[in-house]
């Protein structure tokens, strides 16, 4: 049965779930809607591949009945791999690939009774800012045509945004999750490091950095989905953060950073939204102040992310080359992807080991910000928006570098240093959203979701959501 379209874009995870405990909907219901939507904005590119039997969906009486989510319809980014689903990581090379067994994080993912319908499109194995594969195409953004949707983790955010679905997974190495959030207009949260949710916590060199988690329009689905899958246990590194259901009483130290760690000033809109945000912390009893600039060489951060992701897609291509009997080409993986293994095969032997402790040596000087305040406020992107093809994985490597420099300077510090951090959706400029940005101390995730709460108490963002009639005339 479909549900009506006021009332499910009016609920949010919890709320579907508490209604299917309570048996007054079903999850097949939701199911069912969800899908209807994606038909209906099919033009939005933001669906990788639809689930098995995602047109049935579980009624919350199943094997997942049980979850704090039961029943209510999901997407998991096509970097994850999950059963039913093929594991494309993005890119034409995996395009029928098999999922393999579930990581412990996606586990808790299915034990949390979240019903899984589709994937969500990437780019290519999450390396860029902007979702326009090669195997899918553009991901349009919700709020206007031609916009980019941003990237990795483009799909999952423009499906929260459209109102398709309540809440979908993402993931984030350096912003992949945070930076379509913000430009999309949904509220984007990168747990710790070292919270429990990664994929695969133990992996090595670029996957070490991937933080796993979600995108939502309310709060309190971020936070349900914490307690749902954060790692609890002796082998947690923090202790768990459990059910946060509000705001906290305590008044923070709140450190305001503008440029980013390259220096860059945001655009002038930016820079104007990040002040009225600044304001409103003020104004809830909040100590705000500048912060000084942090020791930080960004440059040689920005040169560990792409060497580290150079070394991991050389690394790859090694393994597709046993299997292909040659070196994967064109036909298989992208401009830049081919352009990174290329750069790969003539950086020095040493390059690795430098980059990586140039990543520690920033992340430790980043981390002594956190001396003198509880959370540094600063924009989530130096601009408001960008179009589709500027950072196209046809544009150069060069190019794409500089581009990605110049837009996504404030989140990659995050991932480096193992804070929480999140896009909070305080922002408006000409109808488009504008994301801001906040951190805490690896750890403080709760501090964090509280500080949250509070804010979407104090300026409401949930009901603001984008006119969809253009995707639906282009359907």
């Amino acid at each position: 049965m479909l549900i009506a379209e006021s009332d499910y874009g009016a609920w949010d995870a919890v709320e579907m779930a508490r209604l299917v405990r309570e048996r007054q909907i079903t999850g097949a219901d939701l199911a069912e809607t969800a899908l209807a939507r994606i038909d209906d904005l099919r033009a939005l590119n933001a669906v990788a591949d639809l689930a098995d039997g995602a047109q049935a969906g579980p009624a919350g009486d199943g094997p997942a009945g049980d979850g704090v989510l039961a029943g209510v319809p999901f997407a998991v980014k096509e970097l994850l791999a999950w059963p039913g689903l093929p594991w494309t990581m993005g890119s034409r090379l995996m395009a029928a690939n098999p999922a393999p067994g579930l990581s412990p994080y996606a586990t808790r993912i299915r034990d949390s009774g979240l019903n899984v319908i589709c994937s969500a499109t990437s780019s290519e194995f999450g390396l860029l800012g902007s979702t326009e594969s090669a195997l899918r195409g553009p991901t349009l953004n919700p709020w206007r045509d031609g916009l980019s949707a941003g990237g990795s983790s483009g799909g999952s955010a423009a499906l929260v945004a459209a109102g398709i679905l309540p809440m979908a997974h993402g993931d984030d190495a350096g912003g992949s999750l945070r930076v379509p959030a913000g430009l999309c207009g949904v509220f984007g949260f990168k747990p710790s490091n070292r919270r429990g949710t990664q994929a695969w916590p133990d992996a090595p060199g670029f996957a070490a950095l991937v933080v796993e988690h979600c995108m939502s329009r309310s709060v309190r689905d971020s936070a349900a989905f914490l307690a749902a899958t954060e790692r609890t246990g002796p082998a947690a590194a923090y202790p768990p953060v459990g059910v946060i259901e509000g705001p906290s009483a305590t008044r923070l130290r709140i450190a305001v950073l503008t440029p980013t760690l390259l220096g860059r000033e945001p655009d002038d809109a930016v820079a104007r939204e990040l002040d009225r945000a600044a304001k409103l912390c003020e104004s809830l009893g909040h100590q705000v102040e500048i912060a000084d600039h942090p020791d930080i060489d960004g440059q040689a951060i920005s040169d560990g992310f792409f060497t580290t992701a150079a070394v991991a897609m050389a690394q790859m291509a090694q393994m597709a080359a046993q299997k292909l009997g040659r070196p994967p080409g064109p036909a298989e993986l992208e401009p830049f992807t081919l352009e990174l293994i290329d750069w790969a095969a003539t950086l020095n032997p040493d390059a690795p080991a430098d980059c990586e402790r140039a990543l520690t040596d920033g992340g430790r000087a980043y981390l002594r910000l956190f001396e003198r305040c509880d959370v540094v406020l600063s924009p989530t992107l130096a601009r408001v928006s960008w179009p589709i093809g500027h950072l196209s994985p046809a544009a150069g490597r060069e190019t794409l570098i500089r581009r990605t420099q110049e837009a996504v300077g404030y989140t990659p510090i995050h991932n480096v240093a193992g804070c929480p951090a999140m896009t909070v959706p305080l922002g408006r400029h000409e109808g488009l959203p504008v994301g801001i940005h906040f951190a805490a101390a690896p750890g403080a995730d709760r501090l964090l979701l509280s500080l949250a709460y509070e804010l979407e108490a104090a300026a409401p963002w949930t009901a603001d959501m984008p006119d969809t009639a253009w995707l639906t005339r282009r359907s």
